[in-house]
């Protein structure tokens, strides 16, 4: 049974760092989101590479594995944003996952057969619930580009009414994002603009680490 991030109970010293989020970085949301409220975040495809054995003890940390003695490795980096419904109102207890290549390249799937070493020190996957006010956060790496694909994060959105989104969200300003197929896929540039988010430094968050906010708008 998958454990809510949310809901642990651990007070493991990591989780500080997902408790609370400055004002000024949960403010950036506003203007994304005034641009576009009722535009539903793009579909995309699931890839090949969605985990087929989750880890043992999933949560929103993807950067750092209970009984590891090393996290691992690549430039931390903080996800955050609200889940929305179609009118822009907050969607509570959403489950949210996300999946994504280490800074190797390589999934934690035994379908990607590269020869590139696994970093077993990424947890590759993690879980969370929306809060009260649509919000939630991981704590993983900044997402690296492997051959035929721009840098991204995989993303699935259940709401509690039923459904399910799968998205992916992008790096701006990846030179690579002009040639990716996926995501160009979306026609409309103003659609693909809204998975395309900045990571600017966020020392006030974990020294050295990143931080990006990812509104996801659900369809009606």
């Amino acid at each position: 049974m998958l454990v809510d991030a949310t809901r642990e109970k651990s007070a493991l010293p990591r989780r500080v760092l997902l408790r609370a989020v400055p004002a000024a970085l949960a403010a950036c949301a506003t203007p994304r989101l005034a641009m576009a409220a009722l535009a539903q975040t793009p579909r995309q495809t699931a890839g090949p590479f969605y985990p087929t054995s989750l880890p043992l003890h999933p949560d929103n940390d993807l950067v750092r594995i209970a009984g590891h003695q090393n996290q691992a490795a690549g430039i931390v980096t903080h996800i955050l944003g609200r889940v929305l419904d179609g009118e822009g109102k907050p969607v509570p207890q959403a489950r949210i996952e996300i999946w994504q290549c280490d800074s190797r390249g390589r999934y934690h799937n035994v379908d990607d057969r590269s020869s590139r070493p696994l970093d077993r020190d990424f947890q590759g996957y993690g879980v969370t619930s929306s809060g009260g006010d649509g919000g939630y956060r991981f704590r993983t790496i900044r997402p690296v580009a492997y051959p035929g694909r721009t840098p991204h994060i995989h993303f699935a959105v259940a709401p509690p009414g039923g459904g399910r989104l799968v998205t992916q969200m992008y790096v701006a300003g990846e030179s690579t994002n002009e040639r990716d197929p996926v995501l160009n896929a979306i026609r409309d540039p103003a659609a693909r603009a809204r998975v395309i988010i900045p990571l600017a430094p966020a020392a006030e968050l974990e020294p050295g680490a990143l931080a990006g906010t990812f509104d996801i708008v659900l369809g009606a």
